[in-house]
């Protein structure tokens, strides 16, 4: 069976058992095919079916989390864990709050998470999860009172060397600080059973910066490679959560100019460049839209109703930094238009298919999310450490070691690329990359 055909092959079982699970597919599919130069050098991979043990997680946790309403009505989300690959490491990936939170959005998570945590090198296995609860427009007191009942039930499954969740879109500080509460409740303190924890519980100082800066590190290296820089470069961003912000903010202190950021609302663009302290207190304090920074900046403009993707103003570098399919093909057409020769993911598969297609052929380095965003589960993998340790690092000390690993998982996808397509071949790159640690480590512990 030649690789083609066997990858044909397992993407066609897959389908057949999953063919509601739209983003699942979409994400193995995009996958798998990058990988059939690859699966020509080690035919052992074909001979003992391996990719249909990868493609399937070695464990699927769902259950109910009933929780009490400020009115005192009883209300119950759904909520998951996909425990996706344990071969180099405990599972280790984020936890989403969020009305759209499904079985194919973990599984779909859960399997990019395996590649990305392998190309950090460190010890780290693949999982994601979460809940299909929307923590927007919920008091304190409720969001406390559904981490508890959700820690209740999930503490059984995870520990620091089992399972290790972290946070995700509608997972922050005060999220994780009441999930770590009652874990401390129910088992005693362990530190290092969640990452991005407060600081005052054991977090790490620059986790919160960590995925932000960590992309736009990633894309310092990038125009380094190609003797550029960020000096003087036109950024657009989309979203304003915790990644967004911090891209700009990295961005900007490099010498960038950020013209947009965006909410599920509509979009600001200014021209002078993103204040971002009014960005942070209108997300991070008031916890408002977007649109009311037009309120203090009367020259920026608000559009509603529309994606950052078709701004008309030229630009260099594009950031999608919001959700998943943010970008399709008539958004990476205007995304070409505007002059972009840089697309880098801080959000997790915000391309699509077709869009990824079109960088390619109108000469856009594409730098997909497994490896321009995975500065935040690095660092992560550094609270990890200094919980064992039980020895808290500088902020200093954090953003040096993000900045050697962000460096090296560049310099291992365009190696990578170059010898097994070509050096702007990123996405097979970081797929090819990620995808031999985990098998190899995978035979070598036999058939578990």
């Amino acid at each position: 069976m030649t690789s083609k055909s066997y990858i044909e092959q397992v993407l066609r079982e897959l389908k057949e058992k999953h063919a509601e699970k739209k983003e699942f597919i979409q994400a193995v599919e995009e996958f798998l095919p990058t990988l059939e130069i690859y699966l020509d050098e080690h035919t052992e991979i074909i001979e003992k079916n391996l990719l249909s043990l990868i493609v399937e997680p070695e464990r699927l946790i769902q259950f109910r989390v009933p929780w009490q309403d400020d009115k005192g009505k009883w209300q119950v989300n759904r909520a998951y864990r996909v425990q996706y690959n344990s071969a180099i490491g405990p599972y280790k990936g984020g936890l989403r709050f969020h009305p759209t939170t499904n079985e194919s959005i973990v599984r779909f998570l859960g399997f990019e998470q395996i590649f990305k945590n392998s190309l950090t090198g460190l010890p780290i296995g693949g999982g994601k999860g979460g809940s299909d609860f929307d923590p927007k427009g919920k008091s304190d007191s409720e969001v406390m009172r559904f981490c508890q009942s959700f820690m209740t039930e999930f503490q059984k499954h995870i520990g620091p060397d089992i399972d290790v969740p972290a946070g995700d879109i509608g997972v922050g500080g005060r999220e994780i600080g009441f999930l770590f509460g009652q874990y401390k409740r129910l088992n005693g303190y362990t530190a290092g059973v969640l990452t991005g924890k407060p600081l005052n519980s054991w977090g790490s100082l620059a986790r919160t910066e960590a995925t932000g800066y960590g992309l736009v590190y990633f894309v310092q290296n990038a125009l380094k490679d190609r003797q550029d820089s960020l000096k003087d470069k036109k950024v657009v961003v989309s979203g304003s959560g915790n990644v967004s912000i911090y891209a700009i903010e990295k961005a900007q202190e490099l010498g960038a100019t950020v013209l947009t950021c965006s909410d599920s609302s509509g979009y600001i663009y200014d021209a002078d460049g993103i204040d971002l302290d009014l960005v942070k207190e209108i997300k991070e304090v008031r916890r408002s839209r977007i649109k009311d920074y037009i309120d203090v900046h009367t020259d920026a403009v608000y559009v509603e109703g529309e994606s950052v993707w078709t701004l008309k103003e030229a630009y260099d570098i594009a950031l999608p930094c919001a959700t998943q399919n943010e970008i399709d093909l008539n958004a990476a057409h205007e995304i070409a238009k505007a002059g972009a020769k840089i697309v880098a993911e801080g959000a997790n598969m915000p391309s699509s298919k077709k869009a990824i297609d079109s960088y390619s052929k109108n000469g856009i380095l594409y730098c997909p999310g497994k490896s321009a965003n995975a500065g935040g589960v690095a660092v992560s993998a550094l609270e990890m450490a200094q919980n064992s340790a039980r020895l808290p690092w500088t902020f200093e000390k954090v953003d040096s070691e993000l900045k050697i690993i962000m460096k090296n998982i560049y310099i291992v996808c365009s190696e990578t690329a170059s010898k097994y397509a070509e050096k702007n071949n990123l996405m097979a790159g970081a797929n090819i990359a990620g995808f031999d640690r985990v098998i190899q480590a995978m035979i070598s512990q036999g058939l578990v």
